[in-house]
């Protein structure tokens, strides 16, 4: 087989371009890792996933992700993304409502709803855990990347959640927008604590419809922000339940992320009552076809 199904996604997206892109091939049997590296690469996207048939009962497809550089154990935008794609492909179906994605980080659920026939998918995350906390700003490393990032209230937490992230609260969505990053001295952190960087947000005003304003600055392997990263917001909802900080003390809210690198995604958020995280949105399909390789 050289021809296989292949799309185009803008996830956590209410049009096309408001999200974060995502290749999908939908039948990866006998693709190696060399190739799927290769292709990832080729796309040029933030991630690229391949689909294969599950191996377990209780799963509804497999799935491998790539970024350009390596494999990923998980991430939230792929996941959701290719959820949506193998519904519209007809390659599973939901069973009470979930479905099932199996992966190298396990078996993970994605709830599908529909409501006035437009569908929003979430996942429930991998439970998070807090590595570090720099209570006093005594993290010489930390303080040097969030130097142009005026404080808010909570301390800047280390939080592993599938990805590993330096959460950092910024002292309100105007600070936040016009915030400009100090990528050498992100990337310094990324590297000391193999973390992908830093994720600072903001508490929004409440103009537009949404409860915090999220900006993702990758240090580590390439510096770049990301548009709407669903892993970075799950491990900021953890942090937030643990300190009782959730906006407005709801078990769900909604996140703006990406509109200073062009995009303007909208990613919801809800911790359920044995405390798991599920990130979601809406997905577009934009491009439909097969890649021959």
């Amino acid at each position: 087989m050289s021809a296989r199904r292949f799309v185009q996604l803008d996830v956590f997206a209410d049009r096309p371009g408001a999200g974060n892109p995502l290749a999908v091939v939908l039948d990866a049997r006998g693709l190696d890792d060399g190739t799927m590296q290769a292709i990832a690469r080729w796309t040029r996207l933030p991630e690229t996933t391949f689909v294969f048939p599950a191996t377990r009962d209780d799963a509804s497809y497999a799935i491998r992700m790539f970024s350009p550089r390596r494999e990923v154990p998980f991430a939230g935008h792929p996941s959701v993304g290719t959820a949506h794609a193998v519904l519209e492909a007809g390659l599973a179906q939901p069973r009470d409502g979930l479905l099932v994605q199996e992966g190298v980080a396990g078996l993970l659920p994605l709830r599908v709803e529909e409501d006035g026939g437009i569908r929003s998918i979430a996942v429930r995350t991998p439970r998070a855990r807090i590595v570090e906390v720099d209570e006093d700003g005594g993290n010489a490393v930390v303080r040097a990347a969030i130097a142009n990032l005026p404080a808010g209230a909570l301390p800047p937490a280390l939080v592993d959640g599938g990805r590993r992230w330096w959460l950092a609260e910024v002292r309100d969505e105007a600070a936040l927008r016009a915030a400009q990053p100090d990528w050498d001295a992100i990337a310094a952190l990324a590297r000391a604590t193999d973390s992908m960087g830093v994720c600072a947000w903001a508490r929004a005003s409440g103009a537009e419809g949404h409860d915090l304003v999220v900006r993702a600055f990758v240090g580590a392997p390439a510096a770049f922000e990301d548009a709407a990263s669903g892993a970075a917001n799950a491990t900021l909802a953890a942090w937030l339940k643990s300190r009782d900080a959730l906006p407005g003390g709801r078990d769900h809210y909604v996140v703006s992320q990406g509109r200073e690198v062009g995009h303007d995604a909208r990613l919801h958020l809800r911790v359920d009552a044995d405390g798991e995280v599920w990130s979601g949105g809406r997905v577009q399909t934009v491009v439909r076809g097969e890649i021959d390789w």
